[in-house]
Formats: C-alpha cells, structure tokens, sequence
C-alpha cells in the first residue's frame, strides 16, 4: 500500500456498470457513505445485445432510472422466434400494460445509471482503477489508481468476468473465461421487419442463437452466441461473422439496404452463479463478477441490478463480516440458483435442432402459450416458477410491466 492518507468509506463499490451503480444507489439512499470507482470514463460502450428484460426494467424502475432521459431507449411490442427448420413464430407482449423488453445502448443506459448514483449521494471516480486491496479485520483496504488507499467496511466487486479484485485475491480459475462467447455489431438502414425483436436458432450455433434486436432511427443491434465448449470454437467465428447478415432468413429481416457501422465486438459471458465465489471476507462479488448471467440467453443486466440491490442490502444490516457475506449469499443463492439450473436444463434440450424445434412448436400452440411464453422469456416470470412454489401467489402470472405511470 502507498503511503497517501487513508480515506475511509462504508462501502467501496469497483465498477460502474449496472451491478455497481445498483449497489451504490441502494446503500447511499440507505444513509452509507459510498464511492464508486471505475477505470473507464463514462459514457463508454459495452460489448452487449442492449436488450432489458421485465426483471430489469423493474429493478431499474425501483432504482428511479427515467426512460426519458435516454434517447435510444426502444420498447419492444413483440419478438419473433425463427426455429431449425425455417419456421417463424411471434410471441406478442402484452399491450397498455407497461413496459416487458426494451432495447437501450449500454452506452446510454450505463451513464444514466451512474448519474442516477450520483444523485443518490455516492461519490464517483471515473477513470481511476483498483489496483490492489489488502483484508483485514475492519473490513479491507483497496488502492485506487490516482488517489491512494481507501478504507471500506464492506467491497463491492462489480469489475466485470476478469475481475481484478478476484485476481489480487487470489480467487481466479481457468473456468473464469465465461461459458458463452458473444459476438455483436451495430448495424444501419435495417428494414421494416428489423423493427421486431428477432431470435434465430440456427443449426449450427446451437445451443446459442442469432438475434437482431431495434433501435430508434433505422438501427440494430446484430449478433450471435455460441457456448464455449461447443461444436463451434470461439477462434472459428470469422467465418460465421463474414456471412451473418447474408444468411437468407437473416437478410429477410434486415432488408438489403442494411449496412454494418463501426467495428465488431465481441465479449466472453460468464453464468455459473451456482458455483461462483459470491463472497471473500468483506468482499461481496456482483453481476459478472459473481459470474451471474442466465445461462439459457445470455441476458445479464436483470442479474446484475439483483446481485447489486442485494448486495448493498446485506451491507445494510450491519454485524460481523461474516454476517453480512453469510446474508448475501444466501440471498444470491435463493433468487437465482433455481432459475440458473433451469436454465441449464432448457440449454441441453435446445442444444439439439430437433429440441430447439420441439419448443418453438409447443411455445407457439396457440394464443395463450404465444403469450406466457413471451413473458416468461422476457423474465417477467423466474424461469423455475413451476420448482419454486414460495414464488406462486395471486396475480403471479398477470403482474403489470415496468414504467405503468403516465
């Protein structure tokens, strides 16, 4: 450690991304001192489908996120799965009912966020990284780049699938490379069809999947996942990437007139919540440091709001280190595990054309599935709902969306 002078915080969070500022947001409302440190400066992109589920728009509406503060937020009406065999089907959700998907660059989205906890009263540092932390009985002491040591009772890990404070701990294992791979492209001038949320089981990226998912203005987001370990090997997807927008199901619904902009990214996706490390002394690990993406879509952001809330949650209230690590886990463990092996039962079945048909059949035998199923996609329903009685109530599969207020 350097020799500046110790500042001292209830709660450090590193990183500013959704898991973070989640965080950040619950604690300085709950009266903690809080700084968020983050080594990018905002806004910046992030490699991601852009999409927000109904669990994440809740959470975002609880957090206090307005929609009208973010100009490429781009509700979705319906999405449209595309089978093995070629055949489509639409799952409409539901209408005058608020908000159940909606597409929001991450560069846009992330900045409102970090805004919205700075309003909250924690204190931001942008552009300045942690380079080491040392835990100690009072909780732990963590460098910052450009400032010096910082004393927090309780750390919040939110620095991403590589996380670094995983690292100067010692935690790190060769699984940390994520179990998805995604690949995404902003892309211009799409066609009228592109203005539906768009999913495509293509044989050969099964289990993973193709999507096109709208933006305002004529714009897409464009892409593919493919499961790590797959019949397809992340240095193989050159080839996959070169013909993407030209495969004729694809090109149907971008129009000819679809141009690509900027460069590719791509990005691994990290979803073993189950067996990650969520806690190491006064350290509680969040988002895709707690490696908490659903395994079925690859949909992270609703798991990062979650692990963040709770997180600041179980700091909230107090007692020992090990009480607090001890809640959170717990907490992690009650939400999302259920759902995480679900998830991971549906991947294997897709994992086959036939599978993948199979549910795209069932899903689409008539109106009453076409919908549940789109709700349930969207995580307006926990993907163990039917496992996890606790869950079940009335008005369990008719609660409203998210943003209902005029």
């Amino acid at each position: 450690m350097t020799g500046a002078p110790v500042r001292t915080v209830d709660l450090l969070v590193a990183g500013g991304g959704p898991a973070g500022c989640a965080a950040a947001i619950t604690a300085a409302r709950s009266g903690r001192a809080v700084l968020l440190v983050d080594k990018a400066s905002f806004p910046r992109d992030k490699c991601c489908g852009d999409g927000l589920t109904t669990l994440a728009l809740r959470l975002g509406e609880q957090l206090g996120l307005d929609p009208a503060d973010i100009a490429g937020w781009q509700p979705v009406d319906d999405a449209v799965i595309h089978s093995p065999s070629g055949r489509s089907v639409r799952f409409p959700l539901p209408r005058d009912d608020g908000q159940y998907a909606v597409v929001v660059p991450r560069r846009e989205y992330d900045a409102a966020l970090l805004d919205l906890a700075r309003t909250a009263g924690a204190e931001i540092l942008e552009g300045h990284a942690v380079t080491g932390i040392n835990v100690h009985e009072e909780g732990a002491t963590v460098d910052v780049a450009d400032l010096g040591p910082v004393r927090a009772t309780t750390v919040v890990a939110a620095d991403g699938t590589w996380s670094p404070i995983r690292r100067f701990l010692g935690l790190s294992t060769d699984d940390d490379r994520g179990q998805w791979h995604a690949f995404r492209q902003y892309v211009s001038d799409v066609g009228p069809a592109a203005s539906d949320l768009h999913v495509w089981f293509e044989p050969d990226l099964l289990p993973g999947y193709a999507w096109s998912f709208p933006l305002p203005d004529g714009r897409a987001n464009v892409g593919f996942g493919i499961l790590r370990g797959g019949p397809i090997a992340v240095g193989d997807t050159g080839q996959i990437w070169d013909g993407l927008m030209d495969r004729p199901t694809i090109r149907a619904v971008l129009g000819d007139e679809a141009r690509p902009e900027d460069r590719r990214t791509a990005w691994p996706i990290p979803a073993k919540v189950d067996r990650a490390v969520l806690d190491h002394g006064p350290v509680l690990f969040v988002g895709d440091a707690a490696a908490a993406t659903d395994a079925l879509t690859g949909e992270g952001i609703g798991q990062a709001l979650l692990t963040g809330i709770l997180a600041a949650e179980a700091a909230a209230t107090g007692g020992s280190m090990t009480d607090v690590a001890s809640s959170y886990r717990g907490a992690v463990r009650r939400e999302l595990v259920a759902d995480h092996r679900m998830s991971m039962a549906l991947q294997r079945m897709l994992a086959h054309p036939l599978g993948a048909g199979a549910a795209v059949r069932l899903a689409g035998l008539n109106s009453w599935t076409r919908g549940n199923f789109a709700r349930w996609m969207f995580e307006d329903y926990p993907r163990a709902l039917l496992t996890t009685p606790r869950r079940w109530g009335r008005g369990t599969l008719s609660t409203p969306g998210a943003y209902t207020a005029p």
